[in-house]
């Protein structure tokens, strides 16, 4: 017997989903919680919206996540997706062994002092602006730098160019050939590992070096592996915490009230961490989990999840279901409990949760004191959304001073 007909979403919520995708989702989670998307000549693509749903299936086995189990599908730049990410037990066991000592809390304590200077250093430079971009100017510079930190980047790489390039292979960039785009990327990514080789860029104790020397000493990651986790690691380490940033702050623009919180003479103990975790659940930097395909059957609400299809996990869904969180779509940065599923579940955890947590706890106060009262220099509506696969971020937040 077939599956039974399910109703279309609106239009009107589907043209909107980049800008505003949280319409849409409450619509899937009452209407269609397995919801198909079938294209002519692209894999069925099951649309996972409830928050019991997304979490159960984040530790299910019978997802894989292998992107070469789907004939046609493209993951990512060419030759840059044998990492973490796209990879099963034992491959991910192996690979997530050797990235994880580097973003172990107690080490990423450590760079509390050097987070708080580079932020306090980039808004002095903002001191007597009128007109801000907050990513441009704050949350791009500032998270990429911290990445830098951890990989052991070069200060002369750490520049917009670089994070262009980055982003451009995520997200379509008017003017820039995919091809060149890839071409630049695999130039970057060479020099900086010939740099842990040679000495040039010397490693120390930097996360790259150690990759480096893992995989010359021991065999333990191959040149494929390598150039991927590099390219893993400085684009999600980047791109999140810059739209927790970004996404966070225009949800305190559009709360006042709860930005009043964070800006008190004397907030309230603990505050400020969950605030970050109330923003990542109330505008999730990475709007559907990665890449997830069935290994075989799986049947779910009354319909089959034929072996092969994609199986996208909706975290920016799972995070507004009102089954889940009372009052979802109302910001509470005193909310707690909080389990939200901005950084997953289970074996794919984000690596670098601990990273964005002291990014954010530390960044957002300051940023919300130092610029002072300040509004939208567009409307809301006008503000630029990267159309990326996975992540949800603005490309640009302007603001001015009042």
């Amino acid at each position: 017997m077939s599956s039974p007909a399910l109703p279309s979403p609106p239009p009107a919520l589907l043209a909107a989903r980049v800008r505003d995708p949280y319409p849409y989702f409450a619509w899937l989670r009452r209407n269609a919680p397995l919801h198909a998307d079938r294209r002519p000549g692209r894999p069925t693509v099951w649309q996972v919206s409830r928050y019991a749903d997304v979490r159960a299936l984040l530790t299910d086995n019978r997802l894989s996540k292998d992107p070469g189990r789907v004939s046609g599908y493209v993951a990512g730049p060419a030759g840059l997706n044998r990492h973490l990410v796209h990879a099963d037990p034992p491959d991910h066991t192996r690979l997530r062994t050797l990235v994880n000592t580097a973003f172990i809390p107690r080490r990423i304590a450590q760079l509390e002092p050097f987070i708080a200077e580079t932020a306090g250093r980039l808004l002095d430079r903002l001191d007597h602006h009128t007109h801000v971009d907050v990513i441009a100017d704050f949350a791009a510079p500032l998270t990429f730098r911290m990445i830098c930190a951890v990989l052991g980047i070069p200060p002369e790489l750490d520049h917009p160019e670089t994070r262009d390039t980055l982003m451009a292979t995520i997200a379509p960039t008017p003017g820039r050939d995919p091809a060149r785009v890839d071409e630049a990327l695999h130039a970057l990514l060479d020099t900086l590992i010939s740099g842990k080789r040679t000495g040039s860029a010397p490693g120390g104790t930097d996360l790259l070096g150690a990759l480096v020397r893992a995989g010359d000493r021991s065999g333990a990651m191959s040149e494929e592996e390598l150039r991927s986790t590099a390219y893993l690691l400085l684009l999600v380490g980047h791109d999140t915490t810059m739209n927790l940033i970004g996404n966070g702050t225009l949800a305190l623009l559009h709360h006042p009230d709860q930005a009043a919180l964070l800006t008190a003479p004397d907030p309230a103990p603990h505050l400020a961490a969950t605030a970050v975790e109330e923003l990542l659940r109330y505008d999730s930097p990475v709007r559907d989990a990665t890449f997830r395909c069935a290994a075989e059957t799986i049947t779910l609400h009354g319909r089959t999840i034929e072996r092969g299809d994609i199986v996208s996990l909706l975290i920016g869904s799972a995070n507004r279901d009102e089954a889940a969180f009372a009052d979802a779509d109302r910001l509470d940065l005193t909310r707690t409990p909080n389990d939200h599923l901005a950084f997953g579940y289970g074996p794919h955890f984000c690596i670098g949760a601990a990273l964005a947590r002291l990014e954010g706890t530390l960044a957002l106060p300051l940023l919300l004191r130092r610029l002072g009262p300040v509004a939208l220099a567009k409307p809301a509506d006008e503000l630029p959304w990267r159309p990326a696969r996975v992540m949800r971020g603005l490309a640009a937040l302007p603001v001015v001073r009042l």
